[in-house]
């Protein structure tokens, strides 16, 4: 019995990051505001089987899903005009046979095994505060919607001595003007709305 296909629209679209590219569907992939990031094949595997197959082109070196998007960053050796078709078929040829996109959410806490550890450092976990509600808030207000427009996303981590600490994730992560943008936006909108916030850093990766 052949399995009924899903009519879908995909366009590529440019995002401040030269490096990354964002795929829009007209439907979504994930839902409450769920995302998740990959950067291999290895890490995608047993949870998102459409970023594993990405992988699996030779110069796709990250893959980013949220809402109805996802964000490929490619290697630094191959030009966007030559490789964006071939994805953006692939991607919609993939949604539209209605295959797996995730299985399951990567955990949020640090791996265990001994490689993971010598590679990165434990995150650091970060003491609830009375200012997480506010500085969330203004974050979902104000900074998530352009930061999504723009192919990637924020998520927060904590708060700590007046510093407040986010995650860039997909095109924002390793974007030459994202420092800007922390600096220039982020950085100023909680400081003029929270007197207690000194400086925002990110995530180091």
């Amino acid at each position: 019995m052949e399995e009924k296909r899903v009519p879908i629209t995909l366009y590529a679209e440019m995002t401040p990051n030269p490096l990354t590219m964002k795929f829009v569907a007209n439907k979504y992939l994930l839902i409450n505001d769920q995302t998740v990031q990959f950067e291999s094949g290895a890490e995608a595997k047993g949870y998102s089987p459409l970023a594993e197959a990405l992988f699996n082109f030779p110069f796709v070196d990250g893959v980013f899903i949220s809402g109805n998007f996802v964000t490929i960053t490619r290697t630094d050796n191959v030009d966007w005009d030559f490789i964006v078709m071939e994805l953006r078929d692939f991607i919609r040829e993939w949604l539209a046979d209605g295959k797996e996109v995730l299985i399951m959410m990567p955990s949020t806490q640090p791996k265990s095994n001994g490689e993971e550890e010598q590679d990165k450092a434990p995150r650091k976990v970060f003491e609830p505060s009375e200012f997480d509600e506010p500085i969330m808030h203004l974050l979902n207000e104000y900074v998530r919607p352009a930061v999504e427009n723009d192919g990637g996303a924020i998520d927060y981590v904590g708060y700590e001595d007046g510093i407040v600490t986010v995650e860039l994730k997909g095109s924002c992560a390793g974007c030459p003007s994202s420092t800007a943008t922390l600096k220039g936006g982020i950085e100023q909108l909680l400081k003029s709305n929270l007197k207690e916030v000194k400086e925002v850093v990110a995530l180091s990766q």
